[in-house]
């Protein structure tokens, strides 16, 4: 692993310009944990009390379900998807079973499989690459930038001529991953994909409700795959996902490869092989009255990230968001050379914090045989041994932000 790491804007480092070894100074006596009021243990994330706000009216829906009966592709997944489209503004919206199919309907529907390259960060969940091994694609693994740790668009491009020079794969498609919530640089990714002749899909699992300039996820790429599992920004009370895009052509390719390859002439007329990744009409419900809530809930997650930007001090690496962007604030993510230290000490105090990811896909077992773009992947390799999540969620208190900013500050002192 690279030994350095500089400080850089998009990710800003609270320790620029500090002394050596400011990291290790006493804590001031305010911040001291004896000096504060005790609180209860603070989950990572809170389900419970969203659940309580929306329930109710989720019953109700759920009744409307159960008296109609249309379990499968009821009226209220068409609803999702209109309401979906609107917060989006992308002109199609399909709704899928999941954000793994979310991903791998568009790998079929483009007609990705073997010979081709697709190339995507390493930093990522297994999701992302294991839909291109399963259409028999080759994922051709790229580095992330140091400040905003999503897809560099000069390693892709050093990546897509390397891919061409070999003259073994087909440079197909490029698949960034919006890593905690922050979009990716989609404008110099999609000129570099245009430029080649690629599509652009965008991994957004981690992203919905965030933007780049006036447009927001969903729109920002040739086709953009969500996931609403429970613990996303949008997510129901199972599974589901979603697929956006602006290309009316694809957008009926994608709806019939979600129903077993369905043609236009009903059930029995197969015009391609498919699959059945239908989301529920019960889960639609969920999200559709998770969606009436969600600006408010991303507004709360834009308060909590200032709360932390602002009270965990010099202490670590927080993130920042680039100029034109916004973040969903899926996850807090901070970087220290002391990370494990800092993990141990946090749950010493009742603070659960996780780690994304201990070990980058190009470096574990079923990915190790792929190719990396030129170089190597240095900058991921640093990132597993640094970056560490704190909780978040819209329903974290002010008081509770300042309990793990002081015991952030505490427990690196």
């Amino acid at each position: 692993m690279s030994g350095t790491r500089p400080a850089a804007g998009g990710l800003k480092s609270c320790a620029t310009n500090a002394p050596p070894n400011a990291d290790r100074q006493p804590a001031p006596a305010h911040d001291r944990l004896e000096d504060q009021l005790p609180v209860p243990p603070i989950e990572f994330i809170d389900l419970k009390t969203q659940r309580e706000r929306v329930r109710a009216r989720v019953e109700a829906g759920w009744g409307r379900v159960l008296d109609h009966g249309q379990y499968i592709m009821g009226p209220e997944v068409r609803d999702l998807e209109g309401r979906l489209a609107k917060f989006t503004g992308a002109a199609e919206v399909v709704s899928c079973s999941n954000g793994t199919d979310a991903l791998w309907v568009p790998l079929l529907a483009l007609g990705i499989g073997p010979g081709d390259a697709v190339f995507l960060p390493s930093w990522t969940f297994t999701a992302t690459a294991e839909v291109v091994c399963l259409v028999g694609a080759s994922p051709v693994f790229v580095d992330v930038d140091q400040d905003t740790m999503n897809l560099s668009p000069r390693s892709l491009a050093a990546a897509i001529r390397l891919i061409r020079q070999e003259g073994r794969l087909t440079p197909r498609l490029v698949i960034p991953v919006d890593l905690f919530g922050l979009p990716a640089d989609y404008e110099a990714i999609n000129a570099i994909a245009r430029a080649e002749g690629l599509k652009v899909l965008a991994d957004a699992a981690q992203s919905f409700g965030a933007a780049q300039g006036n447009r927001r996820v969903g729109v920002l790429a040739d086709v953009t795959a969500t996931s609403f599992y429970p613990s996303k920004p949008l997510g129901c009370w199972g599974d589901g996902g979603a697929m956006f895009t602006d290309d009316a052509e694809l957008a009926e390719v994608l709806r019939s490869v979600r129903i077993h390859g369905r043609g236009g002439h009903g059930k029995y007329d197969n015009v391609r092989v498919g699959s059945n990744t239908r989301l529920d009409t019960l889960q639609a419900v969920v999200l559709i009255e998770k969606l009436a809530i969600f600006d408010d809930e991303l507004a709360e997650r834009q308060r909590i990230a200032g709360r932390y930007a602002a009270g965990l001090g010099r202490s670590v690496s927080v993130p920042a968001v680039p100029p034109g962007s916004s973040s969903s604030w899926a996850l807090y993510t901070i970087r220290t050379r002391r990370r494990d230290e800092l993990k141990r000490g946090l749950a010493e105090r009742g603070i659960r914090t996780e780690i994304f990811y201990p070990r980058p896909l190009h470096m574990q077992a079923p990915y190790r045989d792929y190719p990396i773009a030129p170089g190597g992947l240095p900058v991921t390799e640093e990132l597993m041994g640094e970056v560490l999540s704190l909780p978040m969620h819209p329903y974290l208190t002010e008081a509770q932000s300042e309990y793990i900013c002081r015991a952030v500050r505490a427990a690196v002192a």
